[in-house]
């Protein structure tokens, strides 16, 4: 199903709830509003491949946007809200976008790319227009609110980074088959969550990450309703629960740790028994955090380890877990290998690279050699995320580390090459390392190791002056929190950075 089936038999029903203003947007705004769109897309030229960018936070129309851009048969790349110019203009840019749309409260960064993204032919801002920028709400009013004519379906392109710091567009198939073909997601989620029209699914998390708008659109499939917190508040989200009787919902473990240290009287005020399904993904989960988290919520909790690549995906319901503590899931789509350098297969309980054998087909957008590097070794078409890991016995997989070093901090990659980088080119920096160290709370937390050019200038102030820096042309959660220095840092003389010794100073043996 779609939103215009939808919108046909229940054109009244909420689609999207916004947990904080309250705004609703029913099933049938939603098909008009998206059809509006998706119209003025083919009047400003554009056809099935071609590309749009948005910048929004989680704002009532987000997922107008992306339906509008999935009818139309485009690919469509929502772009973080709290990214800079450089970034922001990097990504439109590189992805090829003929169409960028953002709102008013994002004016300043939305603004400040123009020069920087000469192939954007029109620029559409919602909630009033900046300079060079047209208004949305005028731009879509004359158009039909019935379907296209060559509706189809488009796909999302989401960016993450490689090992140079540049982030990568996820380029996924796009079919341009009928709206009414159920993707491998829709499959996934029916057969694993149950879900009904009369579901109602809380997403806590931004819109622009790959979960959360695949997931929201997926049981908007369905008919379902979608509550969308602005931001997320840990007793504000039990308060969701209660008050719209949510069935599903889908969250990161910092979001787990964060309910539970509640006070307990606020933990057990709420009436939560509605809910059926507590999702995560996105990051491993402290075993006794989710041992809490069952205790409290019951035998609902369920995992699954996957990426934005779309090339495999591993599932542990509750049950599965508590005999397997720890795991991530097992295999549903692709056969999982641990690999060795070489590509060779381990045996189970070996550490090693994690491949998958006949799973989803992607590729990094304008970049062949990053698409080639996660692909197994010896040429048999496995890819990889880069994650490192074990099987048991029984093809229980286990995340023990991560190849590429990346940062999971309360659930979002961060990849510290990008903060590398800006903070190499400071006059006061002769060498820097930036990597995860642990955080109760986020997981992770960035950390610099700084060999300044003077150690004489090592301390607090050289410290709060590079993170300062930092800000200046990365978003906040990218830069470092603390700063520590060193005389020297260990490199090889060929110039590889020993980046395992600096870091595994910051964590403690772990069992």
């Amino acid at each position: 199903m779609y939103p215009g089936a939808i919108a046909a038999a229940t054109p009244d029903k909420p689609a999207v709830i916004m947990a904080g203003s309250g705004k609703v947007i029913t099933y049938r705004e939603l098909d008009e509003e998206s059809n509006r769109l998706a119209h003025l897309f083919r009047a400003a030229g554009l056809r099935p491949g071609d590309h749009i960018a948005f910048m929004l936070a989680n704002h009532p129309l987000f997922l107008v946007v992306a339906w509008a851009a999935h009818r139309a048969g485009l690919h469509y790349t929502p772009v973080g809200s709290r990214l800079r110019t450089d970034e922001l203009a990097y990504i439109v840019g590189n992805c090829g976008a003929r169409v960028f749309i953002s709102s008013a409260d994002l004016a300043g960064v939305a603004t400040s790319i123009t020069a920087a993204a000469p192939g954007v032919e029109l620029r559409l801002m919602l909630d009033g227009a900046a300079e060079g920028f047209d208004s949305y709400e005028e731009a879509v009013a004359g158009q039909p609110i019935t379907p296209l004519d060559d509706e189809c379906t488009g796909a999302d392109m989401l960016y993450s980074s490689g090992t140079t710091g540049r982030p990568k567009g996820v380029k996924l198939p796009a079919t341009h088959g009928p709206l009414t073909e159920p993707g491998l997601l829709f499959k996934l989620v029916e057969a694993l969550f149950a879900p009904t029209p009369d579901s109602v699914y809380l997403s806590p998390a931004p819109l622009y990450h790959a979960a959360p708008l695949r997931y929201s659109m997926t049981f908007q499939r369905l008919g379902a309703t979608v509550v969308v917190m602005e931001r997320f508040d840990p007793e504000q989200y039990l308060q969701l629960v209660e008050r719209y009787g949510v069935t599903h919902s889908q969250l990161v473990p910092t979001m787990f740790i964060k309910m539970l240290k509640l006070p307990p009287e606020t933990r057990t005020k709420y009436d939560i028994s509605s809910l059926k399904f507590g999702i995560h993904a996105a990051a491993p989960c402290p075993v006794p955090v989710k041992e809490q988290m069952i205790d409290w919520w019951g035998p609902i909790i369920h995992e699954y380890y996957a990426g934005t690549e779309g090339n495999g995906f591993l599932y542990a319901g509750p049950q599965d877990w508590l005999k397997h503590k720890g795991t991530v899931g097992r295999s549903l789509l692709g056969i999982v290998h641990i690999c060795d350098e070489d590509g060779n297969d381990l045996p189970p309980g070996e550490h090693g690279t994690i491949y998958f054998e006949n799973g989803g087909q992607f590729e990094y957008h304008g970049d062949p050699g990053k698409t080639r590097s996660a692909q197994d070794p010896r040429g048999r078409g496995w890819t990889t995320l880069g994650d490192i890991g074990y099987l048991d016995e029984e093809g229980f997989l286990y995340l023990t580390d991560r190849r590429s070093y990346m940062i999971i901090s309360g659930g979002v990659n961060i990849y510290p090459q990008e903060a590398e980088n800006v903070l190499s080119v400071h006059p006061k920096v002769a060498d820097v390392a930036v990597f995860g160290v642990p955080d109760d709370e986020m997981g992770e937390q960035v950390k610099a190791v700084v060999e300044p050019l003077s150690m004489a200038e090592a301390g607090p102030e050289l410290a709060a002056e590079l993170i300062a820096y930092c800000r200046e042309h990365l978003a906040h959660y990218k830069c470092p929190k603390s700063v520590d220095f060193r005389a020297e840092l260990p490199r090889h003389p060929t110039g590889k950075l020993y980046k395992r010794l600096l870091r595994d100073e910051y964590w403690p043996a772990r069992s």
